[in-house]
């Protein structure tokens, strides 16, 4: 018996730009020319089309959790709906072995003018459970959806989060041995998105197969030991889920050019502990910011501005060399210089981007700014959420 869950074996897909038939007249020709055609090699791409999946190949073992990680546009979505059926390779071959349930679009499968009590029986349907195993599990998935005030109302007055909850919490109770997921959680409110990830750990720690997409890669860390890079339609890299998502995020960073009309420019942000180059860390730990400037030419008063956002982009701390008491500088062309910062990062779990900026403060002039410069990836050992980790405490007094 094969241990291989799924599996894409040199799949190719490719989507023609502008493609519309608006009447029978366009529709007819296009069909006839598609059925007579000869069918093209992998390899062969007319002017008006292009690859939306390039080769892709891969196994992914029963009772793995996988994470799929790529730029908007990648080819995730598109490769998911390959895995689910929705759609069929240009060329290649896909093999998946026993029950999947997806969720891979806000409210697929729901009808507006239904309850959410109908939908959740419609959608159960329609992946496949049965109608027993609906009722069986209905009080579970309405309470684990947290909508039971509203699930005698229509769903077209849902908000989109409430679609989300209501989706996954059916996707989630199929019992699959594949679960996937993508993105559409993260419309969810922050106590669901956690309550969402706690679920996929339990389902993928029962022994089914768990993919999941997200732009959350502090969630994808702790869900996944394996995780997929895709660019452009390729498999750029597959391995350990800390080494791809450090890969992917050299690649977000921005090709940077120095402006010859700039005085003095970042030249590079490096972020690790003694141990070496890092970005995902534990709250509370240590770690060490590089960064290093280049002059372009002669600049006097500048001071090194490092400051974090959280995953919102909201400004969580700042602080600058001038502030911590080391003068401002001057430097002349081609002259250059580093700055070591040490930070005990008390930050609650999830991602934060750091960032570097060169300002001169006596005239509020920037010279130079990388935003963000590193993503890094906090987690704690205790559920504490929001920017900061105040290790708190509890004890019982009495009654």
């Amino acid at each position: 018996m094969t241990d291989v869950a799924l599996r894409m074996d040199r799949v190719f897909k490719k989507f023609t730009k502008g493609e519309r038939h608006d009447s029978l007249r366009d529709l007819i020709p296009a069909l006839a020319k598609h059925v007579l055609r000869r069918v093209a090699r992998p390899a062969e791409l007319k002017k008006e089309e292009f690859w939306a999946l390039q080769d892709i190949s891969f196994e992914i073992k029963k009772g793995e959790a996988v994470g799929i990680i790529g730029h908007n546009g990648a080819g995730k979505s598109t490769m998911l709906k390959h895995l689910c059926g929705i759609m069929r390779p240009t060329s290649g071959t896909i093999a998946v072995s026993g029950r999947l349930s997806a969720l891979i679009e806000v409210g697929a499968g729901f009808h507006q003018d239904l309850t959410g009590r109908e939908n959740i029986a419609l959608n159960g349907v329609i992946l496949g459970m049965t109608r027993a195993e609906i009722a069986r599990k209905f009080d579970e998935i309405v309470e684990f959806s947290g909508l039971a005030e509203f699930i005698d109302t229509p769903v077209k007055r849902y908000s989109s989060g409430m679609y989300a909850r209501l989706g996954f919490s059916v996707a989630a109770h199929l019992e699959p041995d594949i679960l996937v997921i993508d993105e559409v959680l993260s419309v969810g409110d922050f106590v669901f998105q956690a309550k969402g990830v706690q679920k996929m750990r339990q389902i993928a720690a029962s022994g089914a197969t768990v993919i999941f997409i997200s732009h959350n890669l502090r969630a994808m860390a702790d869900l996944c030991n394996r995780a997929l890079l895709l660019r452009k339609g390729q498999l750029i890299e597959d391995g350990p889920t800390s080494h791809v998502i450090h890969t992917y995020m050299e690649q977000i960073k921005s090709k940077r050019i120095h402006d010859e009309d700039k005085k003095v420019v970042i030249d590079s942000v490096w972020v690790g502990d003694a141990n070496g180059p890092r970005v995902d860390f534990t709250s509370g730990d240590k770690a060490r910011v590089i960064i290093k400037l280049q002059a372009l030419k002669r600049v006097e008063k500048v001071a090194c501005v490092l400051y974090v956002l959280d995953d919102k982009y909201y400004e969580v701390f700042n602080t600058a060399t001038e502030r911590l008491g080391e003068p401002a500088l001057t430097l002349e062309s081609g002259e250059s210089y580093t700055y070591e910062f040490e930070l005990d990062l008390h930050l609650a779990a999830g991602s934060f981007h750091l960032c570097a900026m060169l300002f001169r403060y006596d005239i509020s002039e920037q010279y130079d700014a990388i935003q963000p410069a590193v993503t890094l990836l906090v987690s704690s050992p205790t559920d504490v959420r929001g920017a900061v980790n105040l290790y708190p405490r509890v004890r019982h007094t009495g009654a």
